[in-house]
């Protein structure tokens, strides 16, 4: 009897194990991975600790810096500062729809802009683990009509592969072809105008680092084909729930008529320039994350404790993958880098529509700083004092000065 029990237990165990092999690359509830995924990361973070704050008991020197921020340079929007895995500071100064006169909340949801790419290069280098795809296979292995060579996964990572910004290329196509700029454009769309129009690129493959959009657009579309799920999905089941990020969604106009959050941007500095969302809030992977400071900490508290995405994955996405500027500063995968002697500060910027981001997470002395805007102004180039008062270096180009390349991004 007892040898019947293991060859029953022997043959349930191989099936199991074919069942996972056998699934298909969109197929995540029973993907190998899953299976033997490491016991320790699936254990949930304490989200209602992570986020604890009593505002009576917030920092007063950060404050004061905020207060004067709003008052002299027009800061409006959200901010959390973060030490040793605890709240320190939060606010939610001014306005959310100026038009409407309606006051941010700490919960607003802004659209993050460029800080979405965090996050797609996380679901990339996620899906470099699972074995489904590797950092140097060529887009046309997903897109073969892809019209540029020698473009891999990890020169879009790092802005090195040499194309043109798809934004101003679609941009000038609908202005031309006079098409309906109020529904949102697709990814698919989106490789499809370049497929049919080639628009020439700006150099060719890894010749220098070229910040823009298309890299992560692209990226967006390749998670797409190789999980046969929409970015927002894939996003949502295996980076927002994973890490407690329930007020974070992927918001398109391909998908909504009208983006369903209440924070409107406002652009050029002034409140009459309100933003209305049209063709070119249709792409993902570039842009397109909605999210709130709060869940922004909870993305730093999940990837510090490699419950997304392996320590050394993540290692490799925070070294410098391109030159330094003034000796400082590069970008990695997805993420710049501020590097100074027993310092280094991974962080990005965003910048779209009216809403103007800075996202700042110093690794050595775990300090997270989380700074969301919708008055796109000038307000987060001025932010020395914050910095001095958190203990944090001074993450800004023109402070420092140094002997390689000295063109900023």
């Amino acid at each position: 009897m007892k040898l019947v029990k293991q060859t029953l237990l022997t043959f349930a165990t191989t099936l199991l194990l074919l069942a996972a092999c056998s699934s298909t690359p969109g197929d995540h509830t029973s993907s190998i991975y899953k299976i033997f995924k490491p016991a320790e990361t699936s254990k949930p973070l304490d989200t209602k600790a992570l986020l604890a704050y009593n505002p009576k008991t917030g920092d007063k020197e950060i404050d004061a810096v905020m207060q004067t921020l709003h008052k002299t340079r027009g800061f409006n929007g959200n901010v959390l500062v973060a030490k040793h895995g605890k709240i320190i500071y939060e606010n939610a100064i001014g306005w959310a729809d100026y038009l409407h006169r309606d006051s941010l909340k700490i919960g607003s949801r802004f659209e993050l802009a460029s800080v979405t790419k965090t996050m797609t290069s996380t679901a990339i280098l996620m899906l470099m683990e699972r074995g489904k795809l590797n950092l140097d296979q060529d887009v046309r292995d997903f897109f073969p009509d892809f019209p540029y060579e020698g473009v891999t996964i990890r020169l879009l990572l790092t802005h090195r592969s040499g194309m043109m910004n798809y934004v101003y290329f679609v941009d000038d196509i609908y202005r031309k072809e006079h098409r309906d700029q109020r529904k949102g454009l697709t990814n698919a769309q989106a490789m499809a105008m370049i497929a049919q129009y080639k628009p020439a690129r700006f150099n060719k493959p890894n010749v220098r680092f070229l910040y823009n959009n298309s890299n992560f657009m692209v990226l967006g579309s390749i998670i797409e084909k190789i999980t046969g799920m929409p970015y927002a999905q894939f996003m949502k089941e295996n980076i927002f729930k994973p890490a407690g990020m329930v007020h974070t969604d992927v918001y398109s106009k391909a998908v909504y008529d009208k983006i369903p959050v209440d924070v409107v941007g406002h652009d050029r500095g002034q409140w009459r320039y309100s933003v209305a969302q049209n063709f070119l809030d249709g792409p993902v992977g570039d842009k397109g994350i909605y999210s709130t400071v709060g869940d922004l900490y909870l993305y730093d508290r999940a990837m510090r404790a490699a419950k997304l995405i392996k320590q050394s994955t993540m290692d490799s996405a925070y070294t410098p993958h391109n030159p330094w500027v003034h000796g400082h500063f590069s970008y990695g995968y997805g993420w710049r880098i501020f590097e100074a002697p027993g310092q280094k500060v991974i962080y990005h910027t965003g910048w779209w529509h009216g809403f103007r981001h800075i996202y700042l997470r110093d690794i050595k002395d775990d300090i997270t700083i989380v700074l969301l805007t919708n008055l796109s102004n000038g307000s987060l180039l001025k932010l020395d004092d914050l910095f001095k008062v958190t203990g944090m270096p001074l993450v800004r180009k023109s402070a420092y000065k140094g002997n390689g390349d000295t063109s900023d991004d």
